[in-house]
């Protein structure tokens, strides 16, 4: 069955991706009926040499052009692609288009397809991925930027087209985006349907249909909303002195908070434990707040480790953090011995509380991904707990809104006879971080925290705090 928000894309990664006839990009594929006709249209203009048509398309575009085919090859994540060599010949200028291209095309995927579809004089038709891409990057420029030109948006489109060996595509290129830019803007409707809403801000169906099964229709629009702008700024804590603040790692706000509760359920710990701790935000944070504690942080991934570490020695109090790799899920793990009265538990998860930070989760997430998470975030959880002392705490957490990675873990794991939950609420009345004016109230669901972005002013997270008899 087709999913919604397939449109224009490449379905598909790796052995799962087709094939057009001479589209000469792995990954590419066709329309139903065989492909474009070879014949090369009049409107595509003057023939020129991928490398000729290359050199017309500025850097900036050039290379947020590579970096969504890399991500939409799954070869890269957008973060770590705009953070690398490929942007460090960039102007200023040039860097912060290509961020903005990068960013806005994977927020607004799905809008944009379902946009230029309607201009497809096949609207079914499947296009290769270098063209869905320069459709969609002229998309988002002739529709979200006001200060590109038209002609630009348009004309470099084109040439990214025959650059990437895809000549035969130009005319419908430029006909599609034309056609685009003419039209009118869309605008809000008075009342939308669940499907239409998610449509127009760029979201799958399937994922907000379940958001308004959890949270509600209007904070299911809130969701969507949030996913489509830069994230918030940070505004739950409160400002302190420069010198108290180069003390404190830079993270979100959300990623903080969780890191707060699990220092403040239980106060001068001894032995702590943060056990999926890259890339070590919130193991400083621990670190920090617990002075007089022994602080051991694992991951199960080497380089992860690797990144964590470096970062941890960039801070004075980070020395005293132990650091190894470590699963775990695997009770008997040789970095990790004896019981700890704190333990951190912020397991990978599908990342669904991220999605204005990660914009390709949304277009890469499937149904059955949940699942396996559920599996792996269970065994985590069960291995951690088996390190709990008696009397200790556990906190629980993810950036994921779906209750399958939250409430259902916990439940399928932990035994109500020997664990107590602890209200989550007088932890965070008790943090005395918080700027004044924030009122968490409605972030506490049954005594776990549930931030919803767009909501509450952060990325989404759950967090429930867990006492062993």
């Amino acid at each position: 069955m087709k999913k919604q928000g397939e449109g224009i894309r490449a379905q598909g990664t790796g052995k799962d991706k087709g094939k057009s006839k001479g589209a000469g990009v792995p990954g590419g594929f066709a329309s139903k009926a065989g492909g474009f006709a070879r014949r090369r249209p009049v409107s595509a203009g003057p023939t020129l040499s991928a490398g000729e048509s290359l050199a017309k398309v500025s850097p900036a575009r050039r290379v947020a052009f590579e970096i969504l085919l890399l991500v939409g090859q799954g070869k890269g994540h957008s973060d770590e692609l705009l953070h690398s060599a490929r942007t460090e010949a960039l102007s200023v200028e040039d860097r912060n288009l290509a961020t903005a291209l990068v960013m806005g095309v994977l927020r607004w995927e799905i809008a944009l397809d379902a946009r230029v579809r309607g201009f497809l004089e096949r609207p079914d038709q499947r296009l290769a991925e270098p063209v869905a891409l320069a459709l969609r990057m002229g998309a988002f420029q002739l529709l979200h930027m006001d200060r590109i030109p038209a002609h630009a948006a348009l004309s470099e489109s084109v040439e990214l087209c025959r650059a990437f060996e895809q000549p035969h595509a130009t005319g419908m290129v430029n006909a599609v985006l034309r056609k685009v830019a003419a039209a009118q803007k869309p605008g809000t409707r008075i009342f939308e349907s669940t499907a239409a809403f998610s449509e127009r801000l760029g979201h799958p169906r399937w994922l907000v249909e379940r958001w308004v099964t959890a949270y509600g229709r209007e904070a299911a629009l809130k969701i969507c909303e949030a996913g489509q702008r830069e994230p918030d700024e940070a505004r739950l804590f409160a400002a302190v002195s420069e010198d108290a603040a180069k003390a404190i790692p830079v993270m979100d706000d959300g990623s903080r908070l969780v890191a707060e509760i699990a220092a403040a359920a239980v106060p001068g710990a001894k032995r702590v434990w943060d056990c999926c701790a890259a890339p070590g935000g919130k193991t400083l944070v621990l670190a920090l707040r617990e002075p007089e504690a022994e602080v051991l942080a694992t991951d199960v991934s080497v380089k992860r480790t690797a990144a964590m570490t470096r970062r941890l020695e960039r801070f004075g109090y980070g020395d005293r953090v132990k650091t190894g790799v470590a699963d775990a899920a695997i009770d008997g793990s040789s970095q990790v011995r004896g019981e700890f009265d704190l333990i951190l538990c912020d397991v990978p998860c599908s990342g669904t509380g991220t999605l204005a930070r990660n914009p390709e989760i949304r277009l890469q997430l499937q149904p059955e991904e949940l699942v396996r998470q559920a599996t792996r975030q269970r065994a985590i959880l069960a291995g951690a707990l088996k390190r709990l002392a008696p009397g200790g705490r556990l906190v629980y957490s993810t950036c994921s809104l779906e209750p399958e990675e939250n409430e259902a873990v916990v439940a399928a794991v932990v035994s109500d006879s020997e664990y107590r939950r602890v209200p989550v609420g007088e932890l965070i009345g008790s943090l005395g971080v918080l700027a004044e004016g924030v009122n968490l109230g409605s972030a506490v669901r049954d005594g776990a925290l549930r931030t919803l972005p767009g909501v509450h002013g952060c990325d989404g997270f759950f967090a429930v705090v867990l006492e062993r008899s």
